[in-house]
């Protein structure tokens, strides 16, 4: 059995604030409490850079790391599109990325809450 699915991926960087707290953990938090998305995983990167070119690496005589971030996370397409649409105010543009793909096997969904 196959479900269709979109996965979509966030890149940011441990240094980036949301509204309230860093923005990783708004995130999680409306991920997890608003939409109950079916998967979610932090990825920290050891080394990147984005559109400035400056690189972001994991080096031990910086007394400030600021490392990139990915947040990817997995739903039907209706909830997963309905979540990006929440997120675009919190994250910059071109920051949210996302494709089709399909889930082999069943998986137990949790019951949605509110």
């Amino acid at each position: 059995m196959t479900d269709d699915i979109l996965i979509v991926r966030i890149y940011l960087s441990e240094a980036d604030h949301g509204r309230r707290r860093k923005l990783m953990q708004e995130i999680l938090t409306l991920l997890q409490e608003r939409h109950a998305v079916q998967g979610v995983t932090v990825f920290r990167g050891i080394a990147g850079f984005g559109a400035s070119g400056e690189v972001h690496a994991d080096d031990i005589l910086r007394l400030t790391v600021d490392l990139p971030l990915v947040i990817e996370f997995f739903d039907e397409p209706k909830v997963a599109e309905a979540a990006i649409g929440l997120l675009d105010d919190l994250v910059r543009g071109g920051h949210i990325v996302s494709w089709p793909a399909k889930r082999y096997g069943s998986a137990a969904r949790p019951a949605r809450q509110g």
